[in-house]
């Protein structure tokens, strides 16, 4: 199980309820004055990975703590179209209150989650890994990244401080020196921390041989096509991994990856995933009914 970043969640939730109701939901206090007993189901409207259930359920249980939630599918399952992902029963209104909250957690991740399984099935049978960016939406990162595993894809950097990765506008500022590439894998051998892997981004084959002479672990091939891919491998021989990055799609991706690199970096998994298909049903109940367990969430306790 791909655990979920519980902190990031919670704070994610926090500033999402905060956006949403900073005067609380004027349009549900004004129809329902008092305590309306309902159930909601959260129904697939597409085949879809699910991702973000932990933090729709935190939504709701942030909104109200009374509300009884029984899970139909766990983040990280495939779940398939008119199947229900969560089912919700309490106060009516607290359930309006959270939706869209809650769905608009569903339906972002779960889209980054769907759009990595189908880059990963593309490339079924190779072996290359499906690599994420640091192309995120500011303050989802983390989220974004998690939907990525539960996909099926890797994390590359999860920020700047997490590895060195010499790209073209750090060579640009490098322009008065006569091979940027020798000279940007120097210096960062000299003064990164020790232990860093130095990936160099390349754009052409001669930079490809300026990286294997300053021995660089990684060597980023952007923007090239599968037979420049294919040259470029010959001539790292084995002596770096090799990374293809820019312009991958799911036409392309297992072209790309029959060339041969050991993994592709696809900044369009969180930066471009379409949102994933769900709608909240909801309907009113004409008598309590037993509530259902829980069931277990991973999303840490208590949910507040």
């Amino acid at each position: 199980m791909v655990r979920p970043p519980v902190a990031d969640i919670r704070r994610a939730v926090r500033l999402a309820l905060q956006e949403d109701l900073p005067l609380g939901d004027v349009t549900t206090a004004a129809l329902f004055p008092s305590l309306i007993p309902a159930r909601a189901r959260i129904v697939a409207q597409q085949p879809l990975v699910v991702a973000g259930l932990a933090a729709a359920v935190h939504t709701f249980r942030a909104v109200d703590a009374s509300l009884v939630l029984s899970i139909h599918h766990h983040d990280g399952e495939w779940a398939q179209e008119g199947e229900c992902l969560l089912q919700i029963e309490g106060d009516g209104r607290s359930i309006l209150t959270a939706e869209r909250v809650a769905l608009n957690f569903l339906q972002h991740l779960s889209g980054v989650a769907t759009l990595t399984r189908r880059f990963s099935d593309a490339v079924r049978g190779y072996p290359v890994t499906i690599l994420d960016t640091r192309k995120t939406i500011p303050g989802l990162r983390a989220l974004q990244k998690w939907a990525v595993l539960l996909g099926g894809g890797t994390n590359h950097r999860r920020s700047l401080s997490d590895g060195v990765l010499v790209k073209d506008n750090h060579l640009a500022l490098l322009t008065h020196t006569t091979m940027p590439i020798r000279t940007a894998c120097r210096k960062a051998k000299t003064n990164a921390p020790r232990g860093m892997r130095i990936i160099v981004e390349v754009e052409s084959l001669a930079e490809v041989r300026q990286a294997v002479a300053e021995r660089a672990d990684i060597i980023l091939l952007d923007n090239m096509n599968p037979a420049t891919v294919r040259q470029a491998i010959r001539l790292i021989k084995g002596q770096a991994v090799v990374e293809v990055s820019g312009g991958i799609t799911l036409k392309n991706v297992r072209a790309m990856a029959a060339a041969g690199p050991d993994r592709i970096s696809i900044g369009a998994l969180t930066h471009s995933a379409p949102a994933a298909t769900l709608s909240l049903v909801l309907e009113p109940l004409r008598r309590r009914r037993k509530p259902s367990k829980l069931q277990k969430v991973h999303v840490g306790r208590p949910y507040r």
